[in-house]
């Protein structure tokens, strides 16, 4: 038996293959080794520290950026100035000149993984991250690599992660560049050699699986993160840390604890009255915010957009109803003393996964006659909201994309009018928008003089059903180590193919859209609902990337394309542009994967050539090529060991959906970006068993999985992959129909 496991992993490590539960993981290098590889990779020499510009590395402050505008080239924040709007005021890229844009240089991230990352640009120096929270400080201009940290976040982590091992960026602050970590750390690094000056552990509960991957906010002399992990059971809240020194100021939690304890601040006092039932506290309740933070200088206020329930399901997470506060909700903060100016609740008794956590922007706009602060967002949920940021007033609410689960929002009362044949407790129903939201993270841009917001919207519906457990006992049981969404997880596939008739078709819009009319300028239809972030320009343009690898320039007036740049790989992040030496140049991180949970599409280009993650920068007249995609091999291998019996591998699909498909794919079928198991060589095969059960491969991410399964457990769920491998190697081979079969069978 050693002989045998020495030789399975000589055979995977030779081949580099990893059966990461949420994917693959290069080994932790020191930071000049990766420099190193990285530009040997890209064909660059490394500059040293400090040799890029005789400034200050990071010197931004709180009226720098405020006053963001004065200096266009630069992108200080995470949504360009404060008031995240993401719209520049550069113009040497422009309707006219767009035709002579091309690639001036790339940079290799080493990761193959999903990239979300918004760089920061100031004083010709670009911060950003990749995957595994590593953070990169490279010469804007060339692309030279300036510095490169790793955190080294343990590898095991990855299962304790929602939706992949992302980043959305840094916040660079007074010489600094802060980063929150995958497994809940906040560091902050010296802007001019990624030293480490400070680290601080965030989370409150380290036995429940909290997570990072937002970017901090830096405002007042203080930084502001919050966290993930809502799926797997845990309570959300927002932490400011003082910018000097790493201590915590305060601490908002967004749902109550147990009410037999004291609260931790005043609001939960009042928010627990809006739930029910006696066991909410242990299921966390969820809240998290994961995303958007927004610091208003005008009113001195913070807002935060707040996460989904835990579990998803109300009738499980408060069985007697309530609205669930503070839920899908947007927050405005005191940001000196945490405590609460006002609040509104997008989904009051939220039951579908509808965060409230996607970008919220700000602006002055004449609404009704009046001249009104307020601030935009675009939630999951399906309607934009137009709410003023002085007293929380729902002033619009219109939807912005196709909306099933409710007919209206009530601008009297703020509360959405549901339809009740969604309900799903007895019955599958498919809701729109789905899980996925009509919008999700990626961030929309504001065009003020338009009148206009260009959202990357989906229409991606969701089968909603309630576990058959609560149907059948009324009792739910936490799992900590696994989603605990309170939907029939383990039959999923099967109900989705039985209703597969009735459901709604899905896509991808990017529209121009009034958040006060409710119109639509126009809209731009993709083939797959998940693409990437948006960035709107003066010059006329809005720019974004797609699930096809294409990154496209609009006319921002119409809609026409207007410019087109193959990248050959499926890009979520946003693009962002900036200037050095007065000119104009264009980023963005390519890299698909993240909350994309259900496999991807075979039509990707992530699915079709790889998940290369790659920093790509253009200007006009540039003319550097991105090497020759070669298409992914898809052949299927021979499957070894006998074959399963059909009970076997019904038990194997059961577990496996549970399990594994919320980072290998719904029906063994991965996207492009996570291992696709159905493709395991006979080495893997062979190694199994241990890979899951014993943790072989875990500083690549793949964990054990021995305290929640076991051997017999993982031997089924083999049994199903390789029963799936089977038949879609039949189907290649025109042995069978394309049809996918399920085994689960009710007996």
């Amino acid at each position: 038996m050693i002989a045998l496991r020495a030789a399975a992993i000589f055979a995977l490590t030779a081949l580099g293959l990893s059966a990461s539960a949420c994917g693959e993981r290069t080994e932790h290098v020191t930071p000049s080794q990766e420099q190193i590889s990285n530009d040997e990779a890209s064909g660059e020499d490394a500059a040293s520290p400090g040799e890029a510009s005789d400034l200050k590395p990071g010197d931004i402050d709180d009226a720098r950026i405020i006053a963001y505008q004065n200096e266009p080239g630069s992108w200080l924040s995470h949504g360009q100035g404060y008031e995240e709007r993401r719209f520049s005021a550069l113009t040497e890229i422009n309707r006219d000149t767009v035709g002579e844009l091309g690639l001036a240089w790339f940079k290799n991230t080493g990761s193959k993984r999903a990239q979300e990352s918004t760089p920061i640009v100031v004083d010709g120096v670009m911060y950003f991250t990749s995957t595994w929270s590593r953070v990169f400080a490279i010469d804007a201009a060339t692309g030279e690599t300036l510095w490169r940290y790793d955190p080294e976040v343990p590898g095991e982590w990855a299962r304790r992660l929602c939706c992949d091992v992302v980043n959305r960026g840094v916040s660079v602050y007074q010489g600094r560049v802060y980063v929150g970590t995958l497994d809940g750390r906040l560091i902050a690094l010296n802007a001019a050699t990624g030293e480490r000056v400070w680290e601080v552990d965030t989370l409150v509960d380290r036995t429940r699986f909290y997570s990072i991957t937002g970017a901090p906010r830096a405002a007042k002399g203080k930084i502001f993160i919050g966290n993930g992990g809502a799926e797997f059971g845990v309570r959300g809240y927002v932490s400011a840390y003082d910018a000097e020194s790493g201590e915590l100021v305060w601490r908002f939690f967004t749902v109550p604890g147990n009410p037999e304890l004291p609260f931790e601040h005043p609001e939960l006092e009042m928010a627990a009255e809006t739930w029910s039932g006696d066991k909410w506290w242990e299921y966390g309740g969820g809240g998290t915010v994961w995303n958007s933070i927004v610091y208003d200088p005008m009113l001195d206020q913070l807002y935060i957009g707040v996460g989904n329930g835990s579990p998803w399901a109300r009738e499980i997470r408060s069985p007697g109803g309530g609205d669930n506060l503070f839920l899908s909700s947007i927050v405005a903060l005191n940001p000196n003393t945490g405590r609460m100016i006002w609040h509104y609740q997008t989904t009051p008794g939220e039951n579908w996964d509808y965060t409230a956590t996607q970008d919220i922007a700000l602006a002055e706009l004449e609404i009704d006659g009046a001249a009104r602060a307020v601030l935009l967002q675009a939630p999951k949920n399906g309607f934009f909201y137009v709410i003023d940021r002085t007293n929380g007033e729902l002033l619009r609410a219109h939807p912005y994309t196709e909306v099933n689960w409710a007919s209206h929002v009530d601008l009297q009362t703020g509360r959405p009018a549901e339809n009740p044949e969604l309900d799903y407790s007895k019955d599958a129903k498919w809701v729109l928008p789905g899980s996925s939201g009509g919008h999700n993270w990626q961030p929309m841009a504001t065009d003020i003089e338009a009148g206009v917001v260009y959202i990357p919207t989906q229409e991606s519906p969701l089968l909603f059903s309630l576990s058959e457990s609560w149907k059948q006992s009324k009792t739910y049981d936490v799992e900590k180590a696994r989603w605990n969404p309170g939907l029939a997880l383990s039959e999923f596939p099967k109900m989705t193919l039985e209703n597969l008739d009735s459901a709604p078709p899905s896509r991808g819009v990017l529209k121009a859209f009034d958040p006060l009319t409710g119109d639509t300028k126009w809209a731009v239809e993709q083939s797959y609902y998940w693409n990437g972030g948006v960035l709107g320009t003066a010059g006329g343009l809005v720019f974004q990337g797609d699930a096809q690898g294409q990154l496209n320039a609009y006319d921002k007036s119409n809609g026409d394309l207007l410019w087109r740049f193959d990248t050959h790989t499926s890009i979520l992040a946003p693009p962002v542009t900036y200037a050095v030496n007065g000119v104009q140049y264009l980023s963005i991180l390519t890299g698909g994967g993240g909350a994309d949970l259900f496999g991807g599409a075979n039509a990707t280009a992530s699915f079709k050539y790889g998940n290369d993650g790659r920093l790509l920068t253009f200007k006009l007249g540039g003319t550097e090529t991105l090497p020759a995609p070669k298409l992914r091999g898809q052949a299927i291998p021979e499957q070894v060991g006998e074959i399963a019996t059909v009970a076997e591998i019904s038990a194997g699909e059961k577990k496996y959906n549970v399990y594994c498909a919320a980072c290998h794919g719904m029906f063994a079928r991965s996207g492009g970006s996570i291992p696709d198991l159905r493709l395991s060589v006979e080495a893997r095969q062979e190694a199994f068993v241990e890979i899951v059960l014993e943790g072989w491969l875990a500083g690549n991410g793949m964990a054990a999985f021995d305290d929640i399964l076991s051997k017999a457990d993982v031997e089924r769920i083999q049994s199903f992959v390789q029963a799936r491998a089977r038949e879609d190697k039949a189907v290649a081979a025109g042995e069978k129909d394309e049809a996918i079969l399920t085994w689960i069978n009710d007996e």
